[in-house]
């Protein structure tokens, strides 16, 4: 059995890996979380077309979903296209979704039209960075971005208009 004397040229190398390792590690860091940044961004901006469409397909049959405090009763065709986005959002605010059409003017909010009529179907929405280094490139580390979809009316009742 021999006897090991350490010189001090192990300790040189180890300082040497600590060294380099906390030079890589915050880039691997800043890596890592703008990777999960930017799938953020991107899961966001996809489930919130899908959900516009979701949304648009419905909202072209003149279809009301029924009312859950008055059983027998329905609500309005507006509450009804939000509510269906809101539930194909999975946990994103749709609140801003604004809905217009041709008859009502192309004025934002003003309803869905009637049969036969093009539906438009816009939301803005703001996605807070989690990366404060990426964020600094977007103003107050927010991206924010416009999602549109349109439609054209099926031939439904009139009365269904509302």
């Amino acid at each position: 059995m021999g006897v090991v004397i350490n010189t001090g040229r192990n300790l040189g190398k180890r300082g040497q890996a600590i060294v380099e390792y906390a030079l890589v590690l915050p880039l691997i860091f800043l890596l890592v979380f703008g990777l999960v940044d930017f799938g953020r961004l991107f899961f966001t901006v996809l489930t919130l077309q899908n959900a516009l469409r979701v949304a648009g397909r419905y909202a072209v049959t003149g279809n009301h979903l029924p009312d859950p405090v008055n059983p027998g009763q329905t609500i309005s065709r507006l509450a009804s296209i939000t509510q269906v986005a809101q539930q194909n959002a999975m946990g994103i605010d749709v609140s801003g979704l604004q809905i217009s059409s041709q008859t009502s003017g192309g004025a934002a909010g003003t309803g869905a039209g009637g049969p036969g009529d093009t539906l438009k179907l816009s939301l803005t929405y703001n996605l807070t960075l989690l990366t404060p280094v990426i964020g600094q490139f977007f103003p107050a580390g927010v991206y924010s971005f416009t999602v549109n979809t349109s439609f054209h009316n099926e031939p439904f009742p009139p009365a269904q208009q509302n």
